[in-house]
Order: C-alpha cells, then sequence, then structure tokens
C-alpha cells in the first residue's frame, strides 16, 4: 500500500473514532499530528486529510440521512440558504470538514518540514 493511502486510511480510522466520543473539531489536531509524523509532501497531506476527514464525516451523515433523519437534516438545510435541501447540507458538511481535515494535514506536513528539511543534494559541479 502506498504511503498516500495509508495516511489516508490512518486518517479515517482515527478520525472517524475520535468522532465518537470527542467534538467535531478533534479532526484538527489528529490529521495535523499524523500528518506530521507519516505525511509526505503537502499536496499528498491535504489530499489525504481532505480525504479522511471528510469520508469520516460524510459517510455516517449520508447514512444517517438515508436511515431516517433526513427530516432533521430538511429542518436544519432550511435556516441554512440550502433551500430545505437535506442531501445539500450532507454534501457542504462533508465538503466543509474536509477541508478542515485537509488544512490541519497541510500543516503537519509543513511543521515537520519546517523542523527536519531535507538536506540538499550536492551540486555535481563545486568550485
Amino acid at each position: 500500500m502506498s504511503r498516500f493511502w495509508f495516511l489516508t486510511f490512518l486518517l479515517f480510522v482515527l478520525c472517524s473514532l475520535a468522532q465518537l466520543v470527542l467534538p467535531w473539531w478533534s479532526i484538527v489536531p489528529i490529521c495535523c499530528g499524523v500528518a506530521a509524523w507519516r505525511g509526505d509532501n503537502g499536496g499528498r497531506a491535504f489530499l489525504a486529510g481532505l480525504l479522511g476527514a471528510g469520508l469520516s464525516w460524510w459517510l455516517p451523515a449520508l447514512w444517517l440521512h438515508t436511515h431516517g433523519a433526513a427530516r432533521l437534516a430538511a429542518r436544519l438545510a432550511t435556516l441554512l440558504p440550502l433551500g430545505g435541501n437535506g442531501w445539500t447540507l450532507v454534501f457542504v458538511s462533508g465538503l466543509l470538514v474536509g477541508l478542515v481535515g485537509g488544512l490541519a494535514a497541510l500543516s503537519g506536513a509543513w511543521a515537520r518540514q519546517a523542523v527536519a528539511p531535507h538536506a540538499e543534494q550536492p551540486s555535481a559541479t563545486r568550485f
């Protein structure tokens, strides 16, 4: 399994477990810490955080919406400028959580690069 997919799966599992007992923002330190520990470069860490955190929020929201919470989602969507569409609320909430997780993972990857930058390759022509 490649490093990117391992990071995505690890973020998905840890964010899903944390959201069972902790508040929604607990994905931020998880994504930041895991990306600082196992992250690749900035772009891949952002995408892994986006997918891992977004899916950990979106899949349960999708399941709840299809199994009885559609009325609640529709009522909540009327409070927001979503036209009362519960499916749009599910999509937008997953996207927002994915962006939060992606930015947290990007911050972790950049923090790791700032603390321990890669050594520059020596040039072939030295004078």
